[in-house]
């Protein structure tokens, strides 16, 4: 892979070309590292919280609130209203424990809570998976021109549609 690009997250607003390091979760691990990082944030983890996020984390590709509300209803035996699991799903963006996949109104657990990050998806237009890249050099520029258009604190999201290894092969 080129330097600079990486299938990690880097800190917000990292220069162009510079290396980051963090830690991929999978599996429990995610799900408490995703846990400790909400409560950093100075947010509760509740059942209903815990629930949303297991249920996200368990996915392979982005999914929508309604497949989540589907599978948390499943679980606990209940239902429970697609707009509560989207204020959680709003709360899991907003705290860094998941991305919206805005093309495909749809969301995926970030694998490393604890690392803020831009985001660049490769979507394949066939099955739906997305594959989550940093190129610092790609969204160092991006920033640096939102600078210079006059915003602040910009984190670019990028979406690229197109097929995937696997379809094409």
């Amino acid at each position: 892979m080129p330097a600079g690009v990486s299938l990690c997250c880097p800190a917000p607003y990292i220069a162009p070309m510079a290396q980051h390091q963090h830690h991929e979760h999978a599996g429990e691990g995610l799900v408490e590292a995703a846990q400790h990082a909400l409560i950093a944030a100075g947010e509760q983890w509740t059942d209903m919280r815990g629930a949303v996020f297991a249920a996200l984390a368990a996915q392979d590709r982005p999914v929508s609130a309604y497949d989540i509300a589907d599978g948390v209803t499943a679980g606990r035996g209940r239902r429970v209203a697609p707009n509560s699991v989207y204020r959680i799903l709003d709360l899991f963006v907003r705290t860094n424990l998941a991305r919206r996949v805005e093309s495909a109104n749809a969301y995926i657990a970030n694998s490393h809570p604890g690392c803020r990050h831009d985001c660049i998806f490769l979507i394949c237009d066939q099955c739906g998976q997305a594959v989550h890249i940093d190129d610092d050099r790609l969204t160092g520029a991006l920033i640096a021109a939102a600078g210079e258009a006059g915003f602040a604190q910009a984190r670019p999201v990028v979406e690229i549609r197109g097929i995937c290894a696997d379809c094409r092969g």
